[in-house]
């Protein structure tokens, strides 16, 4: 049997890189998949992929009021809603705090912060009581830069470490109800969005160049893609988790063992 048959699954930044990856697992394993995100061509690609699997909501996480319209649409579409992935995220490119200006510091902080922090406050909120009624679980996407410095600049960094807590402290709240985890991505080649203001203070590098940096950077020496972490994702999602809540899975190519070199 497939590992989330006839289950129903919320996912926020679901047309494109890691989310994208997750939503092409969940339904091959029978889910069945409400996606919210800006783009949509991106959703318009996964309705004529999957159709009647999936449902589409063009929207930003930053709007408490599209996350009710993403859950509201799952429920009535599948009935109920078991699981929410708060993937959603931007990055500031590895901008060096002492170069951007104070009014592009207060923008990209503004910018970055609600959609990485404010958007998975906001899909948890809206998602919660479905949640508690099937016993379901939430999973965020964190980082590497949720534990260790220069997975971003000083914006992501700080924003992953905010997710960080948030699941803590939702892991212990919503306890015995709902469990709540997450996956920390490293490097991967993504076309993970560099917010505006910080666009002038960075350089963008070629996708060639930052699979080299990747690589070299993790103890496995591996490039890694977003289909790399979906095995991760779908471990928690599953019934087979029930037993885990406030962990985070690494999938990072072994950051954790890399130490002084």
């Amino acid at each position: 049997m497939a590992e989330l048959s006839g289950k129903s699954v919320y996912i926020t930044g679901g047309a494109s890189g890691i989310g994208r990856a997750v939503v092409e697992e969940f339904v091959k394993e029978g889910a069945f998949v409400t996606v919210l995100d800006r783009s949509a061509e991106g959703l318009k690609e996964l309705e004529q992929q999957f159709g009647e699997k999936v449902r589409t909501i063009t929207g930003d996480v930053t709007i408490y009021e599209d996350h009710q319209r993403a859950v509201e649409t799952a429920v009535e579409a599948f009935g109920k809603l078991d699981v929410l992935i708060s993937n959603a995220g931007v990055f500031d490119a590895f901008a060096k705090f002492v170069n951007v200006t104070p009014e592009a510091m207060s923008e990209a902080y503004d910018i970055l912060f609600s959609i990485n922090v404010k958007g998975s406050f906001f899909a948890a909120k809206a998602a919660v009581e479905e949640l508690k009624r099937t016993r379901g679980n939430i999973i965020f996407t964190l980082s590497g830069a949720s534990f260790y410095p220069d997975g971003g600049g000083v914006w992501y960094t700080a924003s992953k470490h905010a997710q960080l807590g948030l699941l803590r402290q939702l892991a212990f709240e919503l306890a015995p109800d709902v469990r709540v985890n997450a996956v920390a991505p490293g490097g991967t080649l993504t076309a993970l969005s560099v917010i505006a203001p910080l666009r002038p203070f960075v350089n963008i590098v070629d996708n060639e160049t930052k699979a080299k940096s990747i690589k070299t950077r993790n103890p496995l020496k591996i490039v890694m893609a977003s289909e790399d972490h979906v095995g991760a994702y779908l471990l928690l999602a599953s019934d087979k988790a029930r037993a885990i809540t406030g962990e985070v899975i690494s999938s990072d190519g072994g950051l954790v063992v890399r130490g002084l070199s």
